[in-house]
Order: structure tokens, then C-alpha cells, then sequence
């Protein structure tokens, strides 16, 4: 299945072309992956961001790719769940020099919409401690911390904080038409 467009204001949410995957993969090779479990080698941060396009074929969400209305590449928002996550999850990751415009706050509450229309009831960030920029835009999209919340597989509290995302919370799907 296709990633579905989405838009916003000021941004498209579609699905990833092959130059987003070399400009994300350019990203993980620096030391902005940190909060990402980078920086990565290119050819790991590849099969990563593939699986997260690859997901929308075989779990029916995933990734978009956000592009601003003149078509700039920004960075990616969306759903995944990988085997090692037990609850899915949304993300978000900017290039360098889009940050600090609002798009990630615009781009996840996009994707929170579609969320809540396609069924989910809750959705969880999984955020690396000192992350802080993310841990914000968490809780201005409405999530809280759950610190009863099951970790991915492997990993423990000082690597991963949970912070749940619920329509109630984030705003109904008629909050953002």
C-alpha cells in the first residue's frame, strides 16, 4: 500500500523518492543521529529508513516523507512498529536547518490525525533521555510520560523514556480538519 498524501498549511506528507533516503541517510552519519542510535555507517541507516518506507506495504502505516509547498526535502514523520517495539510508535526527524520552523509540530499532528481516522487508539514516542527537543514537541502535541509503558525489546530506562500519545490527548480527528 502506498504511503497516502497528506497536507497541511504549509507542508506535503508523501510518500519517500529515493534522494530523501540519501539525504536522511547523509543525516545519520553525523553526530545529529545521536538520539536516533547514531550516527550510523550508510549502509545500516539505509536497510533502517527501508524498512520504514517498507512498512506501509506490510503493516499498512509507516513513514512519509515532508516536503514544504515549494518542495523542499525537510525530514520524515510517521508509524512504525518493527518486531522489537510493542507498541507503535511515532517519530519524527528533521534535516539540518529545518528545525526551530514548526514543521515537525505540523507534520506529527498531520500524522496524529491520520492516526486516529485509520483506527489507532494510542500511539507512544520512544525518546532517548536528553533528547529534549523531542521530548517537548511530545508534550505540545499533548502525549505524557508513561513510565509504565513497556520498552522496545533490549532496551531499559536510562536509554528510551515512553511518552503516549491518545486521541483524548492529541485532539479528536475533527480538532485538525
Amino acid at each position: 500500500m502506498p504511503a497516502p498524501v497528506l497536507h497541511t498549511p504549509r507542508l506535503t506528507l508523501r510518500g519517500h523518492v529515493l534522494a530523501d533516503l540519501e539525504a536522511l541517510c547523509d543525516l545519520f552519519e553525523t553526530d545529529r543521529a545521536r538520539f536516533m542510535g547514531g550516527p550510523l555507517p550508510r549502509k545500516e541507516a539505509w536497510r533502517w529508513i527501508a524498512s520504514e518506507v517498507g512498512m506501509w506495504d506490510l503493516r499498512g502505516f509507516g513513514y512519509w516523507g515532508i516536503e514544504t509547498r515549494d518542495g523542499s526535502f525537510v525530514g520524515q514523520v510517521g508509524l512504525s512498529q518493527p518486531p522489537h517495539f510493542p507498541e507503535a510508535e511515532i517519530g519524527w526527524t528533521l534535516l539540518e536547518g529545518a528545525e526551530g520552523k514548526g514543521y515537525a509540530a505540523e507534520a506529527a499532528q498531520a500524522a496524529l490525525h491520520w492516526a486516529w481516522e485509520n483506527g489507532f487508539e494510542s500511539l507512544v514516542s520512544y525518546i532517548t533521555p536528553g533528547n529534549d527537543r523531542s521530548i517537548a514537541l511530545a508534550e505540545r502535541l499533548g502525549a505524557k510520560h508513561d513510565e509504565d509503558a513497556p520498552l522496545p525489546a533490549g532496551e531499559t530506562p536510562a536509554e528510551t523514556v515512553v511518552y503516549r500519545h491518545r486521541a483524548d490527548a492529541d485532539g479528536s480527528p475533527e480538532a485538525y480538519a
